[in-house]
């Protein structure tokens, strides 16, 4: 098959997979049940995986002499296009689907098989109405090339970037020793406000009903009953902390703080069995410079009050982090690379024709088949942190 016949496909193929919505199949082609195991592993490579009847395969591009070229364009004319048929082999159907997805999954397998059929019978019917030669689709093919360019330079960073050199990773261990901490603790969580009770609820319904003047008036009461359950939560907040010193059991505290808020739901968790450095909001940071059995202060937020206490800590080994640390560095190797490429260049627009920067013109049009976007590949980021849980941050009244 002709290379041109390839990359026209590939480049619808890019385009149905952006527009496609997720999920979404080709009519006619049943999504098999849930369960039945990959087989494609066992389809030879060169067995036919699609056959599309109706459609001529390409003639190869080779050096042929005219009496040859001629002859073979007279074999091909006299074929029916009914008898004609194309056929694409697992290899050739892998070749073809690795520049839409490396890692190509059975469901995009079979996306992929729904929608070249068409993109082959339909690109082939245009070259045979020369439109593979019209300006417009030159120009098409020049913009689709330069985005499948960008995308496979991004595509070569991500690669290099991926292979950090394994001293480069023992160094970064060594380095950021805190990083690599793990704590089990316990947390006493202390809502900052009351709850509202149900009947007071009910008369803020009537509220409507109300002078100005009373409905100030209400407010301001509001707002000093609000102050003072604030204020109560505070003290029952110190003291918890000196009955959690004097080694009460935590779950039962939680509970109470819980029932003195009144929240009507479950209390939080205590105990927090792995917590790292970025498992605790930033201001909580003090809680780790705390030894094994010690008690933090009360620490006070906008959501409430905190209690912890250290009941371990352990240093993770490199093994347990090593896949962690290479992916914070490939991260940043990547992202120093793309800044080399973004950064190597300036433009000036001309705003008499562009207009002036920053404003806002008309919505695009719809993107067309031939538009093609390159695959965007994960900004990097810092090292990626644990999910932690978190107490329920109180409603205020």
């Amino acid at each position: 098959m002709r290379k041109s016949w390839v990359m026209c496909v590939l480049l619808g193929a890019l385009a149905w997979g952006q527009a496609a919505p997720s999920g979404q199949t080709a009519p006619g082609k049943p999504q098999p049940p849930a369960g039945v195991p990959d087989t494609a592993a066992a389809v030879p490579a060169d067995a036919a995986v699609i056959t599309v009847h109706g459609v001529c395969p390409a003639e190869p591009k080779t050096p042929a002499s005219k009496a040859g070229a001629a002859k073979a364009a007279g074999t091909a004319a006299k074929t029916p296009a009914a008898d004609c048929k194309t056929v694409i082999t697992k290899a050739e159907f892998e070749k073809l689907a690795s520049g839409v997805a490396p890692n190509l999954t059975p469901q995009l397998r079979r996306q992929l098989a729904g929608v070249l059929p068409r993109l082959i019978a339909m690109s082939a019917a245009a070259q045979k109405k020369g439109l593979d030669k019209s300006p417009r689709f030159l120009e098409t093919v020049k913009f689709a090339k330069m985005q499948i360019l960008t995308n496979e330079l991004q595509r070569s960073i991500q690669d290099e970037a991926a292979k950090v050199p394994e001293a480069d990773i023992s160094d970064y261990y060594k380095k950021n020793p805190e990083a690599y901490e793990q704590y089990n603790l316990d947390r006493l969580f202390v809502p900052r406000f009351k709850q509202a009770e149900a009947e007071e609820n009910k008369e803020s319904d009537k509220d409507e009903k109300l002078t100005e003047e009373q409905q100030k008036a209400k407010e301001e009461q509001e707002k000093a009953k609000q102050a003072e359950g604030e204020q109560e939560m505070t003290k029952l907040a110190d003291s918890l902390h000196t009955r959690a010193a004097a080694g009460e059991d935590f779950i039962k505290l939680q509970k109470e703080a819980f029932d003195a808020a009144g929240m009507k739901i479950d209390s939080p968790t205590v105990n927090l069995p792995k917590i790292r450095r970025t498992g605790l909001p930033p201001g909580h940071s003090a809680v780790f410079d705390l030894k094994e059995g010690e008690l933090s202060q009360v620490i006070n937020d906008s959501g409430g009050h905190y209690i912890y206490k250290i009941n371990k800590k352990e240093e993770l080994a490199l093994e347990q982090v090593k896949d962690e640390i290479h992916s914070a560095l490939q991260n940043q190797r990547m992202r120093d690379a793309m800044d080399k490429y973004q950064n190597s260049f300036k433009a000036e627009t001309n705003e008499a024709y562009f207009g002036p920067a920053g404003v806002q013109g008309p919505p695009p049009p719809p993107r067309g088949a031939g538009m093609v976007r390159p695959r965007p590949v994960p900004s990097p980021t810092a090292p990626p942190a644990q999910p932690q849980a978190q107490a329920p941050a109180p409603k205020p009244n």
